[in-house]
């Protein structure tokens, strides 16, 4: 049992956002407790994560009719953030495990419950982001 996270890397994302999002899958309480409300974390459950690079999450569809990626980080440097971010969240005690960067795979998961989300470091950018 554990998460998958489909991960974008945006240009302009410093090394404050890959330990903020690190910190932020590894305790995110999603998991429901004895009670049935989400209490426990990934690293509650002794879960882990499957880290998914996804350069489609970072398009953006504000204008017109085809997405923009102009936002995503240059490939080249995404990998290298790619595999930071993965060493974010294994520093955090998760176990992680990575999907191909590059490459067109096929994810299958088995969503257990009404819950998806979306997880933003930069939505805080000028305060702090969402604790």
């Amino acid at each position: 049992m554990g998460l998958v996270a489909m991960v974008a890397l945006m240009e302009g994302d410093t090394s404050r956002d890959l330990t903020w999002m690190g910190a932020k899958i590894a305790h995110l309480r999603v998991f429901p407790g004895e009670s049935g409300r989400m209490d426990h974390s990934v690293l509650d459950i002794a879960g882990q994560v499957l880290l998914v690079p996804n350069f489609t999450v970072a398009g953006r569809c504000r204008r017109g009719r085809r997405p923009s990626f102009d936002e995503a980080m240059a490939p080249e440097r995404a990998r290298q953030w790619f595999e930071r971010l993965a060493e974010a969240i294994r520093g955090e005690g998760v176990r992680v495990a990575t999907g191909v960067f590059g490459a067109s795979m096929s994810v299958r998961l088995a969503n257990d419950g009404p819950i998806t989300l979306i997880l933003d470091s930069r939505a805080g950018r000028g305060g702090t982001p969402d604790e």
